[in-house]
């Protein structure tokens, strides 16, 4: 196939960019001017571009079979701040996204949705894909209306599709001067020896996925038949924040100091996906644990950012 993978330069379009060439597919890489790959790569093409610019979207698109839609200009903690922003840029940008995958005859759109917020506060967990959907965020609201859109466009054009709710991706490239990732963000701050802050008691539980496995994932959705659309894509099972630094803890061989605020009125308490539909389908399952994957997610900030 020829792919382009829009937001390709990120944590996680690197990661599928990486995978794609790995099985011989042509990559093209469409990402803002002036940003730099979150991992090294090779063999791509690349388009610069703005996403809302249709003019860019069309230079993106133009020739190939398959879209991966991973841009996201806001993150859900401060997407409540400026609800208009979200909407102007990831929504109305993703329609422009759609409007030029018909013109340019790219035959089907994987989009990366958000299994860790459009479902709110859960009912029952593991989470299913016909869970109700009460997003407690503007930046999951607005991943449902693109879903919808994407459906819409699908009964009316024909245009292939399929949604990807993923959970908490983490691993060698994710940031940690982000406000997204915690892996990553406590890992960076153990490894300077600064105390981190935590939101609540520590008792949050989201389900961690190691990017590799999310990007496997994407793949196999690209090459997808079935009738399925939507699929949760997380590790299955979830761990909580205190979880996540005594893992640290042991990792580094050291105590992380720890300070506890006050509750955000945004993080649901529990976060788990079921990826059975994923599994079935798919023929996809998470092979990377927690614990090879923090270590791995360890060596990587500690090379890049020249800490620990």
């Amino acid at each position: 196939m020829k792919c382009v993978v829009l937001g390709g330069r990120g944590f996680l379009g690197s990661h599928l960019a990486l995978a794609l060439l790995r099985d011989g597919h042509a990559v093209r890489i469409f990402d803002r001017p002036h940003t730099t790959s979150a991992l090294p790569l090779t063999a791509t093409e690349f388009v610069d571009g703005d996403f809302v610019n249709r003019e860019d979207l069309a230079a993106a698109l133009e020739g190939c079979d398959v879209a991966f839609h991973l841009v996201s200009t806001t993150l859900p903690q401060t997407s409540n701040e400026n609800p208009v922003y979200d909407v102007e840029t990831n929504l109305v940008g993703s329609l422009q996204l759609l409007d030029r995958a018909r013109a340019c005859g790219t035959r089907k759109i994987i989009f990366a949705s958000s299994g860790g917020t459009v479902y709110g506060v859960p009912q029952k967990t593991p989470i299913p894909e016909n869970h109700p959907t009460d997003p407690l965020c503007s930046y999951a609201i607005t991943k449902l209306a693109i879903e919808k859109y994407l459906h819409l466009y699908s009964h009316l054009h024909g245009l292939d599709y399929n949604v990807l709710r993923i959970a908490n991706p983490y691993g060698e490239g994710q940031s940690p001067l982000q406000k997204q990732g915690a892996i990553a963000a406590f890992t960076y701050q153990a490894l300077r020896g600064e105390p981190i802050e935590i939101w609540g008691d520590g008792e949050v539980v989201r389900d961690y996925l190691y990017v590799g496995d999310v990007a496997e994932a994407m793949v196999r959705a690209a090459g997808y038949a079935g009738a399925h659309r939507v699929f949760n894509i997380g590790a299955g099972r979830g761990h909580s924040l205190n979880e996540l630094l005594n893992r640290l803890e042991a990792l580094l061989g050291r105590t992380i100091k720890r300070d506890y605020l006050p509750g955000r009125r945004f993080d649901t308490p529990v976060n788990v996906l079921d990826i059975g539909r994923a599994r079935a389908e798919l023929d996809w399952t998470p092979r990377t644990t927690l614990a090879t994957g923090m270590a791995r997610t360890v060596e990587w900030i500690a090379k890049t950012f020249g800490v620990g």
